[in-house]
């Protein structure tokens, strides 16, 4: 009998990790990236269809992204040298220990760090890539970027130390709630795999974060780590740039055609129906933290009520526009589902909450 087995497929069963790839048809490399065919799209209707539209949309995207530029640097910077580093293994480990005490220590943490909803994003990438349960991750995912201390001083300079201290609360609440309420559902089938298809070095190169390497913070000395950094960083910048420009230009548009009074139309009398619609408001009309504070400030002034200006405040920091399409690109289904239902859930309790103290 015949025993002639080839190199391949000594080296392991079908579909294993060092099976050969299939080769990539050349037209395959033609793909075409789905968030900026939609954004020229987008760009080319308005040109048409209001023209007088294209350049205030096309000025609000460029200022919002030089914006969001410096912390978008930080993020993407801090993730890459993380991974080239090696220090993303520690990160993991602040994240480790009794899931119960570190959903509370999560919360607690996240609450005090000064990530923006956007910003937030490659940390959760790269912690969810590492296995890190996502009861824990879900509670600083949801309190990170609801306050931190420059957030504090500008909420009590514009609406006052209660609503300051009440904000924080409730950062770290709907951090608690979150996590809690994901490690409920944690055995559930639907949760098993957060991440989608090919986010955060899945599949085969996933045996890395079950092997950490050593930290080497001074990266730039091995050759390989460097290159990891640049590939690393180049990744992050471009996924999340090409959703933000998405994002912000949908938001122009929004800013363009919806009364600002219609907020405060709909969210005067403090009532659950009231302070749900703000929240629901909230999360495609935040700009952010520091210019809805004033804004906010603005709207109770001429009617909205305090609870309504409180969940919208929450659910608007916890999910933007442009952290939501990002989140969508990166988490599955399910995942995405459950962080759009604590934030809005969240915002409205507090909101009502706040709303029977403020009485």
């Amino acid at each position: 009998m015949s025993t002639n087995i080839s190199t391949n497929e000594a080296c392991a069963p079908k579909n294993s990790c060092c099976a050969p790839a299939p080769k990539t048809p050349w037209y395959a490399k033609l793909r075409i990236e789905k968030a900026w065919l939609a954004s020229a799209l987008i760009l080319a209707g308005v040109s048409v269809l209001a023209p007088e539209q294209f350049q205030p949309s096309a000025v609000f995207v460029w200022d919002a992204v030089i914006g969001i530029l410096p912390f978008l640097l930080l993020a993407v910077v801090s993730a890459a040298y993380a991974g080239a580093s090696g220090a993303d293994n520690l990160i993991a480990k602040v994240f480790s220990g009794h899931i119960v005490l570190m959903v509370m220590v999560a919360a607690l943490f996240g609450a005090l760090s000064p990530f923006c909803s956007c910003g937030v994003i490659p940390l959760i990438a790269a912690l969810l890539a590492m296995g890190v349960p996502l009861a824990p991750v879900m509670a600083f995912w949801l309190a990170s970027p609801l306050m931190d201390p420059t957030m504090f001083f500008v909420t009590s300079g514009e609406l006052g130390m209660d609503f300051a201290i009440a904000k924080t609360m409730a950062a770290f609440g709907v951090g608690l709630l979150g996590g809690y309420g994901t490690l409920v559902l944690s055995s559930t089938p639907l949760l098993a795999n957060p991440l989608r298809e090919g986010v955060g070095n899945g599949g085969c190169s996933a045996s890395a974060v079950r092997a950490p390497k050593a930290v080497l913070w001074a990266f730039w000395q091995d050759g390989a780590r460097r290159r990891k950094f640049w590939s690393e960083g180049q990744k992050s910048a471009l996924f999340l740039l090409k959703w933000l420009v998405l994002a912000y230009l949908l938001e122009s548009l929004m800013v363009a055609y919806v009364p600002p009074g219609l907020i405060a139309d709909v969210a005067g009398d403090g009532g659950l129906l009231s302070i749900f619609v703000a929240s629901v408001i909230g999360v495609p009309a935040y700009l952010n933290g520091y210019a809805a504070v004033p804004l906010i400030s603005g709207l109770i002034q001429g009617g909205m009520a305090p609870g309504a200006g409180m969940a919208f405040l929450i659910a608007g920091g916890v999910t933007s526009l442009p952290a939501a399409i990002a989140v969508y690109a990166l988490a599955r289904l399910p995942v995405f589902g459950l962080y759009l239902a604590f934030s809005l859930g969240g915002a409205t309790l507090v909101g009502l909450l706040f709303q029977a103290w403020s009485i």
